[in-house]
């Protein structure tokens, strides 16, 4: 591996440290540094150096990217990539104090985290101001009417 590589902080599950070692030896093969990496997978320098350094877990579609550009076989690197995120630590030493919680899908993909109660108070917020628009609209009708 890379000298320029950082250790990866104390404490990581053994799926995570293997998965991580892995996409190193991957970016090193390639030879690219991490925002010509970027531009050839379509994730950000940054995103890589969250992925790169167990600050983050990659989404799936990061993997098969690197793997494409590496030329390794991305089966064997997704598989490795599930063990990983089933395990992968919130809030890992050296990354940001709260890294998203990985949920995964029946078909063992990564699922978005949800945000539905933001999204229930809006809704019912703008579905009372309509209904109470409906009523005012109906009463103003009923009294031109008459």
């Amino acid at each position: 591996m890379s000298a320029a590589w950082r250790p990866l902080p104390e404490g990581l599950p053994p799926e995570v440290r293997h998965f991580v070692e892995q996409l190193r030896l991957l970016k090193d093969r390639t030879g690219l540094s991490l925002v010509a990496l970027g531009k050839e997978t379509a994730y950000s320098k940054s995103s890589w150096q969250r992925y790169l350094n167990a600050q983050q877990p990659p989404p799936r579609r990061a993997v098969t990217a690197l793997c494409e550009v590496a030329k390794e076989d991305s089966e064997r690197v997704c598989a490795r990539w599930e063990l990983a995120v089933r395990v992968w630590p919130r809030g890992t030493a050296g990354g940001a104090d709260s890294a998203p919680r990985v949920v995964l899908s029946k078909e063992g993909k990564r699922a978005k985290p949800r945000k539905r109660a933001a999204w229930t108070w809006r809704s019912i917020a703008g579905l009372t101001a309509f209904l109470v628009l409906m009523v005012l609209l109906e009463g103003l009708l009923r009294n031109l009417m008459s």
